[in-house]
């Protein structure tokens, strides 16, 4: 069997909503239908319209009412092998990578290590309701091919790269320029585009690569322009000042970048917090992701990522948003955006819940490249697919006795979900989460 109809209430955007009255940015139907076959979505819609599309008995038809059917959540920026150091007390950024992070990803030259933490990440991902992560692997080759052969087990759209750092770091963790290019480009070829995956060039920060691994990663990005870029920008005011001496030519941290050839469309950094208005200029010039990273950002203490001022400046910076991990608290993007509303509230904004759920789906995939395959519920659009329950816990239900809006049922989900209003997940239209052995 290859065809599958699911029921109940649609939600998916259209694009960003301009408020919680701006009905034409999304479309919602309260007995709705997806018709998924051979793991896409072929049809959308009023349930009674979709289902009158399917004719003969080979087809199963899954009933979710009355819960919330969305497309699955993206994750834009996040390190698996830091699953063994989140929550880890007391440390800023450079300290934490060095009492916490490198020694933790030294174990990743165990490539059974590699292989079960990768295994135990996704898990967690999908428990959590995310589909689709752009996500950062150890130094080690072995780290980035047990994340993908993970990945393209569960027939996952995946982003992922192994990091490049050749310097400012224990010896366990480095490459060197060499070595790094031709770890990626063996990885490139074995991975890039095999199945559902995609290959991310990942030098991790301006600090960890001297100036000749900078030079390769521009060299790979001019040799792959259509792959994906990610690395760290302006995090913290330690790490920026740690660039401009390693730097010195530099005009500020974004100009390394540049001056390397890594902006551009695909080009993903982490965090941009502190930057100033040639640093955005320069972003949005280039069509450069931001990526919001609130859990982590309030718990390393980095600071508060403008996200409104962003979006409104003359020259507007594309968002994206993402756990991090292990810098981040939580490994749900409904947290994660709870974290982000606080944040955006202590710069005097707000972020309204339709926005937020278009951030975390539509406005991820946007700023990702792939929306033309994740991140809606529109025909042709891989059935990449979350069902969410409001009434998951006894406060939920308790507050949801007094919910009268589809606006304050998203808001709930945000300010109080995690992975238990996940009731399942649909991966290229497979059921996923109530797949996964506790």
């Amino acid at each position: 069997m290859t065809s599958k109809l699911l029921r109940g209430r649609t939600l998916s955007f259209l694009r960003w909503p301009e408020s919680v009255d701006d009905h034409s940015a999304w479309r919602y139907e309260e007995d709705g239908g997806l018709l998924i076959e051979n793991g896409r979505i072929v049809a959308a819609g009023s349930y009674a319209a979709v289902a009158a599309k399917k004719t003969g008995a080979d087809f199963e038809t899954v009933d979710h009412r009355p819960h919330l059917i969305l497309p699955g959540f993206i994750d834009a920026h996040v390190h698996f092998p830091q699953m063994q150091i989140i929550a880890s007390y007391g440390a800023e950024l450079l300290d934490w990578l060095n009492k916490y992070t490198f020694p933790e990803e030294a174990k990743f030259q165990n490539a059974q290590h590699g292989r079960r933490i990768a295994r135990l990440f996704l898990d967690e991902m999908l428990r959590h309701g995310t589909t689709t992560v752009a996500a950062y692997c150890s130094v080690h080759k072995s780290s980035a091919e047990a994340f993908f052969a993970e990945s393209h087990e569960r027939n996952m759209l995946n982003i992922a790269g192994k990091v490049m750092m050749d310097r400012n770091a224990p010896d366990g963790v480095l490459d060197t320029p060499q070595t790094g290019y031709d770890d990626t480009k063996a990885l490139i070829v074995e991975w890039h585009g095999k199945g559902r995956q995609l290959y991310a060039i990942t030098p991790r920060f301006a600090i960890t690569s001297s100036p000749e691994q900078m030079e390769m990663a521009g060299v790979l990005c001019r040799e792959h322009p259509d792959l994906h870029m990610q690395t760290h920008l302006s995090e913290n005011h330690a790490e920026i000042a740690f660039t401009q001496e390693l730097y010195p030519w530099s005009r500020d941290y974004t100009d390394v970048y540049e001056h390397y050839g890594l902006l551009g469309k695909k080009g993903l950094f982490g965090h941009c917090i502190h930057l100033s208005e040639r640093e955005a200029d320069a972003l949005s010039q280039s069509g450069s992701v931001a990526v919001f990273c609130p859990t982590s950002n309030l718990f390393l203490g980095s600071g508060l990522f403008d996200y409104q001022r962003y979006r409104r400046r003359e020259k507007p910076l594309r968002i994206a948003a993402a756990t991090d991990v292990g810098g981040g608290t939580n490994y749900s993007m409904l947290r994660t955006m709870d974290e982000g509303y606080k944040v955006i509230a202590l710069n005097g904004e707000k972020l309204n819940p339709f926005q937020s759920f278009w951030q975390l789906t539509r406005g991820n995939a946007e700023a990702l490249s792939v929306a033309d395959r994740v991140g809606t519920l529109d025909e042709g659009s891989d059935a990449d697919i979350v069902v969410l329950d409001a009434h998951a816990t006894p406060g939920m239900r308790l507050r949801m006795e007094t919910v009268e809006t589809l606006a304050e049922e998203l808001f709930l989900l945000q300010t109080l979900g995690d992975d238990r209003v996940v009731r399942e997940v649909y991966v290229a239209g497979r059921p996923a989460k109530s797949a996964i052995v506790a």
